[in-house]
């Protein structure tokens, strides 16, 4: 493999390839970045590719291409979208504090004495801009493993596991709390200029801000879990009362309708609206107030001259007109039975049973339209599959 001899030559390789990069980073979730499409983004010329690969800033995979791990984290990194919390960083940070304090305790020498004392500041910047990353990149995942995450039993193990990396975010927390104020009391007495003052007490303030956050991801975790544990006992009962429906014994084995006579929702009423009158005062002297009735009178005004502008009557043989029986499939219904199957669009609608028979392209039809009609509530995921020569994406109900 070959490097790079200067941060010029780095920089202008990834301004060449900037398009390509800002593609192929958009999609480091899917394996889905063909070599031909990133052959017609560098005007087909391959030796830009190959310069890729041998600088190591992009790898070949057969027909598709990724990013390497070093520059894929680089860009994260800065970009502050990185989904991997690494407490590892922290804890080497620690080590390497420890070591310089202890370089300089024994140092005599004036210059090597600034150079450890130098380090030991970057090391506790370095903590704290660590720590409040991993503390961001944990309430991001939080909220993005319960929001998109299908799949229960994942979504819950994922919670579990960050609370964990919670918990060892917090320890790291604590240990450089106690290195600070107890475990290094001789350097910090003879080294505090005003520097390291300032640097002492701007991390003690990060850390103690970020502990803070880490107790409330915790109980937005605990929540989270909670939550999950009382939608896995709603929808194990909402499959009891369906296959109960289906099988017409619903009435007989549940007191459904003695529940629901007893219920007495008010959802469905009118909204009651309050009008508040306006003080003659108000009108008289308010400016507001002037401009709302000019656009009423404006409005009203329009109202007239709109009824004015009547379209004729309807002609009586248009009336007369005999009716038609069209025989077409209930997508409500259709999308009501996919929400509480647990399967993903594509196989219910090619699996569902349908009033008449029905072809593969009308059910391909219907894919699509589900997918746009109701596509606010449907989580579209990355994956595409492939059956009987049709790709489609993979989707789920939110």
């Amino acid at each position: 493999m070959s490097t790079f001899r200067s941060i010029e030559e780095l920089v202008k390789s990834l301004e060449r390839e900037k398009e390509l990069l800002k593609e192929m980073f958009a999609k480091r979730k899917s394996l889905s970045f063909r070599y031909d499409y990133a052959l017609e983004m560098t005007e087909y010329k391959e030796e830009r590719i190959r310069f890729l690969i041998d600088y190591g800033i992009i790898r070949d995979t057969g027909d598709f291409l990724e990013m390497e791990d070093i520059y894929l984290k680089f860009f994260e990194d800065v970009l502050e979208v990185n989904e991997e919390i690494n407490v590892s960083y922290v804890q080497d940070y620690l080590s390497r504090l420890n070591e310089n304090i202890d370089y300089y305790l024994k140092e005599n020498n004036e210059t090597r004495k600034y150079n450890y004392q130098r380090e030991v500041k970057r090391c506790l910047k370095n903590i704290a801009l660590t720590t409040i990353r991993n503390v961001l990149d944990l309430k991001r995942n939080t909220d993005n493993t319960y929001k998109n995450e299908p799949n229960y039993q994942i979504k819950k193990t994922k919670l579990i596991r960050l609370s964990e990396k919670l918990r060892n975010i917090s320890l790291l927390i604590t240990k450089c709390e106690e290195l600070i104020d107890h475990q290094q009391p001789v350097f910090f007495r003879v080294a505090m200029d005003v520097q390291m003052r300032n640097v002492v007490s701007d991390v003690k303030l990060q850390l103690n801000d970020s502990y803070h956050n880490l107790l409330e991801i915790h109980r937005q975790i605990v929540h989270y879990l909670n939550l999950i544990d009382y939608q896995n006992r709603i929808f194990e009962k909402i499959r009891k009362l369906k296959y109960l429906k289906d099988q017409f014994l619903l009435e007989e084995n549940t007191n459904i309708v003695q529940v629901l006579s007893e219920r007495n929702p008010v959802w469905m009423e009118p909204q009651t609206n309050y009008r508040i009158k306006l003080s003659i005062d108000t009108l008289r002297t308010s400016d507001e107030a002037f401009q709302i009735i000019r656009k009423l009178a404006m409005r009203q005004k329009a109202g007239k001259n709109a009824l004015k502008n009547l379209a004729e009557a309807i002609p009586k043989e248009y009336l007369n007109g005999k009716s038609e029986m069209i025989d077409m499939v209930n997508l409500q219904e259709i999308y009501n039975a996919f929400m509480a199957s647990g399967t993903h669009l594509f196989y219910f609608v090619m699996n569902y049973r349908y009033h008449k028979e029905v072809i593969r392209e009308d059910k391909l039809i219907y894919f699509c339209q589900l997918a746009s009609q109701y596509a606010d509530e449907l989580n579209f995921t990355e994956c595409y599959e492939c059956w009987d020569e049709v790709e489609y994406p993979v989707i789920y109900p939110k």
